[in-house]
């Protein structure tokens, strides 16, 4: 009885492997394509310049192989080299290095010419030496981070004495207003994440990348978690507040990831005034994690591992936006922040629960709209 209910299930598989084959080997495709041009799309990823050298990362990401064959730089053809060949397969990258005087601070424009006469064109909106990385660089990139990610949270967390002394209905509204912060940062990092989505090269569908990286991060989360979230008493609480720190740190990937990457082609402008609106902004954080376990009288040792889950997070995504940004990783890891930061207000929604009275009482529905105005608030000064 097995081996023939494996058979039924194998038997459409082989007929479709059968057809695949078939439609592939009588050029079928060819014929149908008659004579018009290849479908051609490449997407450059990445710019950076040297002195007198302008180093283009490009990736293909149509259905067909493309060749590139000519390059020109603000509108007069250019002498180049592109490794590992002219030729890029679909999916295949390609580094470009074009010998060319630009000139610092002026706008320059490049474009490929492909073998069938298509033009991809790139604009450098603002020329200037891309930094190279190196361990002092890492190391600024490190202070920033705590500086952006790590201390705001932690005082965040120093409201714990305060949260402990409210009344039930304030302590209420103290974690609806917790939701209402992560639900405005999961609508701004669904922002990001579609306009990063843009940038993706066609073939790996940006915008399905985001729906995928964010229900995946929800419905993963939501295995993992569920159990413990729906416990009674402080370890249901516990739960959600690790959930929290372990959305906040996801999302402050990203905005790490986005720091290193604007620092990686010379558009960072980390002034004063901007560290102190992200430190404003994510210190409401920390408030958002300690929230759930005011009543509880945590462990210290827990209170620094939830600060570390979620503001080490910006160190290591700046880190990698300065060494190796890519539009496709900064909307997968935005997406996966969304799920998560979903997950963490389903969580909380679940805590409001009490008796036959409604969830959506004045003091949840007050904070949410509290939690979110606040978000915004803060949030005008790091726009």
């Amino acid at each position: 009885m097995s081996e023939r209910r494996w058979t039924w299930a194998l038997l459409p598989l082989a007929l479709l492997a059968g057809l695949v084959l078939l439609v592939s080997q009588t050029r079928l495709l060819e014929r149908l394509r008659g004579p018009f041009p290849p479908v051609e799309a490449l997407t450059i990823e990445r710019t950076t310049l040297a002195p007198d050298l302008i180093r283009l990362r490009i990736v293909n990401g149509g259905p067909e192989p493309v060749t590139v064959a000519q390059v020109t730089v603000d509108e007069a053809y250019w002498a180049f080299t592109i490794e590992p060949a002219a030729t890029i397969d679909r999916f295949g990258r390609a580094t470009i290095e074009i010998p060319y005087p630009w000139i610092q601070d002026e706008a320059h424009v490049v474009s490929l010419l492909t073998s069938t006469g298509l033009t991809f064109e790139h604009e450098i909106a603002v020329a200037v030496t891309t930094p190279v990385m190196d361990a002092s660089h890492l190391g600024l990139f490190t202070l920033i981070g705590l500086f952006v990610g790590v201390i705001p949270v932690v005082i965040g967390l120093l409201f714990l004495p305060m949260l402990r002394r409210l009344s039930r209905d304030w302590f209420e509204y103290m974690l609806a207003l917790t939701a209402g912060l992560l639900i405005f940062l999961g609508v701004d990092a669904l922002s990001e994440a579609l306009e990063s989505a843009a940038e993706v090269p066609g073939a790996f569908q940006g915008t399905m990348l985001v729906l995928l990286g964010s229900l995946g991060g929800f419905l993963v989360l939501q295995l993992l978690s569920s159990n413990h979230t729906r416990a009674e008493g402080a370890e249901g609480r516990r739960a959600v507040a690790w959930l929290i720190a372990l959305g906040i740190g996801l999302h402050n990937f990203g905005e790490g990831l986005a720091i290193g990457a604007a620092w990686a082609v010379g558009e960072a402008s980390l002034g004063a005034f901007l560290v102190i609106g992200f430190m404003l902004h994510n210190t409401t954080e920390g408030i958002a994690i300690v929230a759930p376990v005011a009543k509880d009288r945590p462990r210290l040792a827990m209170l620094a591992g939830m600060g570390a889950l979620a503001g080490l997070p910006t160190i290591a995504g700046a880190w990698i936006g300065g060494l190796a940004f890519t539009p496709t990783l900064a909307t997968l890891f935005l997406a996966i922040g969304i799920g998560a930061i979903g997950q963490v207000v389903v969580a909380l929604f679940t805590m409001f629960g009490r008796g036959e009275e409604p969830v959506w009482r004045p003091a949840i529905a007050g904070g949410v709209l509290s939690g979110l105005m606040l978000m915004y608030a803060t949030g005008l000064l790091v726009a």
